[in-house]
């Protein structure tokens, strides 16, 4: 049942709540105890939090495009979708994904989770 200050199971989080979470799950990875990290989250500010956050899931994140987008030395091509204005939908073309009902399905799907329709 809903409660009058958002608590329970219908309970309202935000982009902090996001940043803070992974905050805490990037401090324990490099060893920190949950006592510091809760003192840190405390006191930075939701920009520091987000660049914090960023500056640690970069690396992570540019390596394993870098893994996706080459195959040895052969490239790899894709298919894009419009979904909405700048919004597209990238599928490698050796995907079973890739094939027309499939991306159409899927472009359909993320038009409905927009909440809107695009052209």
């Amino acid at each position: 049942m809903d409660r009058p200050d958002g608590t329970g199971t219908a309970a309202t989080y935000h982009y902090r709540h996001l940043l803070q979470l992974l905050t805490v799950k990037i401090r324990q990875r490099e060893g920190q105890s949950l006592e510091v990290i809760k003192k840190e989250v405390r006191t930075l500010t939701g920009d520091v939090l987000e660049k914090r956050v960023a500056g640690s899931l970069e690396p992570a994140l540019v390596v394993r495009a870098d893994q996706v987008a080459l195959r040895g030395d052969e490239p790899v091509a894709w298919r894009r979708v419009c979904v909405a204005d700048g919004i597209e939908l990238h599928v490698r073309e050796d995907s079973s994904a890739a094939q027309d009902d499939s991306l159409m399905e899927m472009r359909e799907a993320v038009r409905a989770a927009l909440g809107r329709h695009a052209r």
